[in-house]
């Protein structure tokens, strides 16, 4: 079983990340999934349900406090007190009470906080998975990435949303906890890994032109901790378009679908099976199919097929509203739609990796999946409004051009050279 200079084996590594982005899935799923359904039957206005979208803002805005946790202390310190405050949040959360217009305001507040212990736990995270995965591992790891981030969402948005509508709020939240709590085993049980400034094995070309850590001068450490230093490498504004552009259509369609399914007479307990379970089980599975994927489709053009059928999956949505279909048409569109969902997903995680300094490894990271979540998050804050304004089906319709946008850059060799193995450049 091979090892590298971390000690771990690749299915140790895999293990622990998988876990770890499991404890980011669970709450989200849970938010996600609870809240768009509980504002709609409280009778909140389709624009509103998109607005609230903006509560994910510590995502976007991550890269603003990602250079401190990249070079302060070690990435396992980082992660368990994060794991440690969210395991508290959710224990605080079951003490409230969410009834009436002052336990949505509880609730709302603590999505927001919620968000902020996330996010952050994420700049560790995927500062520790760059470092960690060789290139090779990289399709396998981003796979096992997103699925294990999936598999949260499943309990958080499947079995978490079930156990709210029938056993209430504090079983809800005590069992949140537990579960996140649990998450945190697999990094407990593993010596000090992901110190700031390690490299990965996989990564010669940065590493090999530029200075160690201990080396530089404080002026050009604070210099490189910065992270628009990501964006003036060569290549990035272009791969920044990719960015934007990959998945804003699909989130402008994807966040009216749960009040669309509340419109359509769902449950909250049909939602969370159909969503929760069926969708993002097809999802993980659709992840780690990806990422073994990449490895014979080649990054790039696993990236431009696997978002041409994300647009076919969004677009599948819009043939429900206008058939009116529902059981296994349903049923159908929805684990269609989430599996090719996972496909794209592994596909752009791993390219950002490609695309991400070892030595900055978190730092570039965040600022790549920053753009993301802001592309993601303005179409999610607008996806109401247009809603509102051109109905279900015409909103699926353009989610699903927009969508196509992504793949159609990513195409193009100018947009994608910073993903490249043979892209080097002394770090700026």
């Amino acid at each position: 079983m091979t090892q590298d200079s971390s000690g771990l084996s690749t299915p140790t590594k895999l293990l622990l990340l998988g876990s770890l982005y499991l404890a980011q899935g669970l709450p989200y799923g849970f938010f996600t999934q609870a809240l768009p359904v509980v504002l709609r039957e409280l009778g909140t206005s389709l624009g509103d349900i998109g607005l609230a979208s903006l509560l994910a803002l510590p995502w976007a805005l991550k890269f603003l406090w990602a250079p401190i946790v990249d070079r302060t202390g070690h990435r396992r310190t980082w992660i368990l007190a994060l794991q440690a405050a969210a395991t508290a949040l959710a224990l605080l959360l079951a003490l409230a009470n969410p009834t009436g217009h002052a336990g949505l305001r509880v609730m709302l507040a603590a999505v927001l906080l919620t968000n902020l212990v996330a996010a952050t736990q994420d700049i560790a995270t995927d500062g520790l998975a760059v470092t960690l995965l060789r290139r090779e591992e990289r399709g396998l790891g981003n796979g096992i990435q997103v699925g294990g981030y999936r598999v949260g969402m499943i309990l958080g948005g499947g079995l978490l949303l079930v156990l709210f509508d029938q056993a209430g709020w504090t079983v809800t939240f005590v069992t949140m906890a537990a579960l996140i709590a649990v998450s945190s085993v697999p990094l407990l049980r593993l010596p000090s890994i992901g110190g700031p400034g390690e490299r990965s094995e996989g990564d010669t070309a940065a590493s090999d032109t530029a200075p160690p850590d201990d080396a530089e001068p404080p002026a050009a450490a604070l210099h490189q901790s910065n992270p628009w230093s990501w964006v003036r490498r060569p290549g990035a504004l272009a791969w920044t378009a990719v960015l934007i552009a990959f998945k804003a259509g699909d989130y402008l369609a994807g966040t009216m679908l749960r009040p669309f399914l509340v419109d359509l007479g769902l449950s909250k307990t049909d939602i969370g099976v159909l969503l929760g379970t069926g969708g993002f089980v097809a999802g993980l599975v659709g992840a780690i199919v990806g990422g073994v994927l990449l490895a014979r489709t080649g990054r790039i053009r696993g990236l431009v097929l696997f978002g041409v059928l994300q647009a076919s999956g969004v677009a599948a949505y819009a043939f429900i509203v206008v058939t009116g279909a529902t059981g296994a048409l349903l049923w159908g569109a929805v684990i269609y739609e989430h599996f090719v969902g996972g496909l794209a997903t592994a596909a752009l995680f791993t390219a950002m990796m490609d695309a991400s300094r070892p030595e900055r490894a978190g730092t570039d990271y965040t600022v790549q999946a920053s753009i993301v979540v802001f592309a993601s998050g303005a179409a999610s804050a607008l996806s109401g409004l247009v809603a509102e304004a051109i109905g279900y089906s015409a909103l699926f319709v353009l989610g699903a051009t927009l969508a196509l946008a992504g793949p159609a850059l990513a195409a193009l060799p100018r947009f994608t050279h910073i993903t490249r193995a043979d892209t080097t450049e002394v770090s700026p």
